[in-house]
């Protein structure tokens, strides 16, 4: 396993850590500052300042991208499937000229959540079968641009609402009948947050392998938990095992940025620069 006491090289920021902070530019500006190398912007972020000037910031600050958030939200009624598709192949040319490594996707839950002013529905296997059949058809799309697309399965409590996907077997299921030959444009994002509860999490870890392992996110579970949302804690103020998280997806060949993602009102409520330098301390000492 990487040592990251020395440095913080291998640290990347999702910006919705510090969203309430700053817009994406600000974002920027104060990664480079404290020496921050990468990061996932998420679309709504990248829209609200054009996607030409987020591109030209991310290229002038030197920074890399470890992904895109998000993709997905696959499922809808009848009526809007032909939005789900559209607004997915418009993620792909985003992350096209962001130069990201992949689209994280979160696949959606019942229609009427994913998609509001769908028909509600109470069938999650066939939202399911639909997240499997859109995927498909965004991943036609995303080979074309040669873009990497990575599911990222969510804790249960979130299948009626965001994500009908919920462990990395699942997950795992879907890239091996979408793409059996493993052509390392279907894998998965793997975020401690979501998976860490798993008691057959190691296993499917092992299974994927280092073609299908895309990302990987950390944070921490706190206990209690006042949010499931947006309560995250900072990692080392919970319960997650990330150490050994981290060890089982670089067994594997993952060499890539360990990607701190915190949903947290206490945290979106103090200072940027303190976020981030805590953000540092924390990958050195914890994950």
């Amino acid at each position: 396993m990487r040592d990251f006491s020395s440095d913080h090289r291998w640290l990347s920021l999702n910006t919705a850590t510090v969203r309430k902070q700053g817009d994406l530019v600000e974002i920027i500006e104060a990664c480079a500052r404290h020496g921050i190398r990468a990061i996932d912007p998420w679309r709504d972020q990248v829209a609200s300042v054009g996607l030409d000037r987020a591109a030209r910031a991310v290229r002038d600050a030197g920074l890399d991208l470890s992904g895109y958030c998000r993709g997905g939200m696959f499922t809808s009624d009848a009526s809007r499937r032909g939005e789900v598709r559209d607004d997915n192949r418009r993620c792909v040319d985003e992350a096209k000229a962001l130069d990201a490594p992949c689209i994280v996707l979160v696949v959606g839950g019942l229609p009427q959540y994913s998609r509001p002013g769908s028909e509600a529905s109470k069938d999650i296997a066939g939202a399911r079968g639909q997240v499997e059949e859109a995927l498909a058809d965004m991943l036609d799309y995303a080979r074309q641009a040669r873009l990497p697309l990575a599911i990222e399965p969510l804790h249960p409590a979130y299948a009626a609402d965001r994500a009908c996907v919920n462990t990395t077997k699942q997950a795992l299921d879907i890239c091996d009948r979408l793409d059996p030959g493993r052509s390392g444009m279907l894998g998965v994002a793997l975020d401690v947050y979501h998976i860490w509860w798993d008691p057959e999490l190691m296993a499917q870890i092992a299974r994927a392998g280092r073609d299908r392992l895309l990302a990987f996110h950390v944070c921490d579970w706190l206990v209690p938990t006042r949010d499931i949302l947006n309560d995250r804690g900072m990692m080392g103020d919970g319960v997650i095992d990330i150490k050994s998280a981290r060890a089982a997806v670089e067994a594997q060949g993952f060499a890539g940025y360990s990607e701190i993602e915190i949903f947290s009102n206490d945290w979106w409520s103090k200072p940027m620069d303190e976020v981030l330098r805590t953000c540092i301390t924390r990958h050195k000492t914890v994950v």
